[in-house]
């Protein structure tokens, strides 16, 4: 019996060494690999707006091309620029009570339930300075999750240029039709605004053609995702409205340079958020 006992105890022993050590090897490569992670993180996210800018080429030094973006801080209720630190990251400080507000049902179209108080802005420019793409990050719920993207917009900071989704979990070959690039060219050159300045961008049921009328505010609904259409509209048009990036984008109306890069700090492109 004593033998048995022996027996036992040391392969309980060995199975614990072996569970020690496995824990050890991988704590330390998750420790090793965080700032490699890091890194990853951030130049997925520079690929995602190059992209929703239609600034990006396969091959491209991303890195590169992101030196001509600057990211920027924005109080979304009076759309005036705001200094945070190069760390701050809009999506927690949307889960902070002290650094959001609680949207009630009537205004939260998008259904993103709270919202920071602080959002933030990429402004692209050229070789000469002068603005490109203004590229606002934004988010909201469709079907079965809350789709994750940027819009970018013309310098007018009304004509689209380009709508991008770099998380999501809709229904591949439905809702997922959000990633074709075919549909998401449709946004290219619509008109966010209507002349009365009021938000009339929408994804309708159907195709848009030249016989639709004001088919300059209207995008092709997602065959056969009706509700993943209907949440696309609803949070392109929540963070086009005056609880959104509305306030800032009427500011920008007004100033067609930009005014970027002389009104606050830069940040740091591409980083947290």
């Amino acid at each position: 019996m004593a033998g048995n006992n022996e027996s036992v105890g040391k392969t309980l022993l060995v199975a614990f060494l072996v569970c020690l050590v496995c824990a050890v090897v991988v704590a330390t490569a998750a420790v090793a690999l965080r700032p490699v992670q890091q890194q990853n993180q951030v130049l997925d996210r520079q690929v995602n707006i190059l992209m929703a800018a239609g600034m990006y080429q396969p091959g491209m030094d991303v890195q590169a091309a992101f030196k001509t973006i600057e990211r920027k801080f924005v109080k979304l209720d009076t759309g005036e620029y705001v200094d945070e630190p190069d760390s701050y990251d809009h999506l927690k400080a949307a889960k902070d009570p002290a650094r959001s507000e609680r949207l009630s049902g009537d205004e939260d179209i998008a259904s993103i339930k709270t919202q920071e108080n602080v959002g933030e802005v990429y402004l692209a420019y050229d070789d000469d300075q002068q603005l490109t793409r203004i590229i606002l990050p934004v988010r909201g719920y469709g079907l079965w999750s809350t789709l994750y993207g940027f819009l970018a917009l013309q310098p007018d900071a009304r004509t689209i240029s380009g709508l991008g989704f770099y998380q999501h979990g809709e229904t591949p070959g439905l809702g997922g039709q959000v990633d074709d690039p075919g549909w998401k060219a449709l946004w290219d050159g619509k008109q966010l605004y209507d002349e009365n300045g009021d938000v009339a961008i929408s994804v309708i049921k159907g195709h848009v053609d030249g016989g639709t009328p004001n088919a300059e505010y209207k995008v092709d609904g997602l065959a056969g995702a009706t509700l993943t259409s209907k949440g696309v509209s609803n949070l392109v048009r929540f963070w086009a409205s005056e609880k959104g990036y509305g306030p800032y984008l009427e500011r920008m109306r007004k100033n067609p340079d930009g005014g970027g890069r002389q009104t606050a700090s830069a940040g740091n492109p591409g980083g947290e958020a």
